[in-house]
């Protein structure tokens, strides 16, 4: 039986988008058996080192690798020297299927094929393993799609061969969403709903979105309810009223989001307007 020491640690869990298992772990000692999986296995060592048997040979792998394999390719895999840290996901053949699909706009896209198996890619892993910690953390659905989709079309656009034209066309669907996100911020939006509104996939909205306003449309959501809780701050509302009314969880999340942007908590910007 191999069970984990007490210096190993494995979490298991799924994406709040589409349903992706994912696996945080770090082993010491616990070695995989030769097995396979019925999806894609999307991942990354973020410290250490280890080996995979994988398409006939064995592949040393350290941090900064991407893992990258097609369904049903056994493989196994094993710590070496102190052991590794690292991050995976498992997505199946229709989500990428479609990403690729729709981010090239060819209903005969098929199903991608990642070339290599084991790639030093330090931004891809550095991608990945920000969307993946995004998942672990259950943070908000909009954030997760977004980080999902850029991780996994950044795999696919430099591993697999997969062509993402650049898009042009989309000003006036774009001025749509800009003009509903700054009048619905407070509300709980989807990235689905908003490509709908737009006309548009999802990634291509993404793209769309970042090229007209330096922002995805998570962030500039964002910044658009740090800029209406200022205005409540300034009028000497207290600071959970003002997370309440512009779409925050709590007092603390718009603490932590208010500080990162304008560089002091809410409470102290409400003071400086104090009368």
């Amino acid at each position: 039986m191999n069970t984990l020491g007490q210096d190993e640690k494995a979490i298991y869990f799924t994406a709040p988008v589409g349903g992706v298992e994912c696996l945080s772990a770090t082993f010491k000692r616990h070695r995989y058996q030769p097995h396979a999986h019925d999806t894609f296995v999307v991942g990354a060592l973020s410290h250490g080192t280890g080996t995979i048997f994988i398409r006939g040979r064995n592949h040393a792998v350290r941090a900064g690798d991407l893992t990258l394999y097609n369904p049903f390719e056994v493989h196994d895999g094993a710590p070496a020297n102190d052991g590794f840290s690292y991050r995976v996901s498992y997505p199946s053949t229709a989500l990428l299927r479609e990403i690729a699909t729709e981010s090239t706009s060819l209903d005969r896209a098929g199903t991608p094929t990642f070339r290599e198996p084991i790639v030093h890619d330090p931004r891809g892993a550095a991608l990945f393993f920000a969307a993946h910690r995004l998942w672990e953390e259950k943070c908000s659905q909009m954030e997760a799609q977004e980080r999902l989709l850029c991780a996994y079309v950044y795999c696919l656009s430099v591993h697999a061969g997969v062509r993402f034209p650049r898009s042009s066309g989309e000003r006036g669907p774009i001025a749509r969403i800009v003009e509903l996100l700054s009048e619905r911020f407070a509300e709980r939006l989807t990235l689905e709903e908003l490509a709908i509104e737009a006309g548009l996939s999802r990634q291509r909205l993404i793209r769309a979105f970042h090229r007209r306003t330096g922002m995805t449309p998570h962030a500039f959501l964002v910044n658009r309810r740090v800029d209406a809780a200022k205005a409540m701050l300034r009028s000497g509302f207290d600071p959970l009223s003002a997370a309440m009314a512009t779409g925050f969880s709590d007092q603390a999340h718009l603490t932590r989001i208010f500080k990162a942007r304008v560089g002091v908590p809410p409470g102290a910007y409400r003071a400086a307007f104090a009368a």
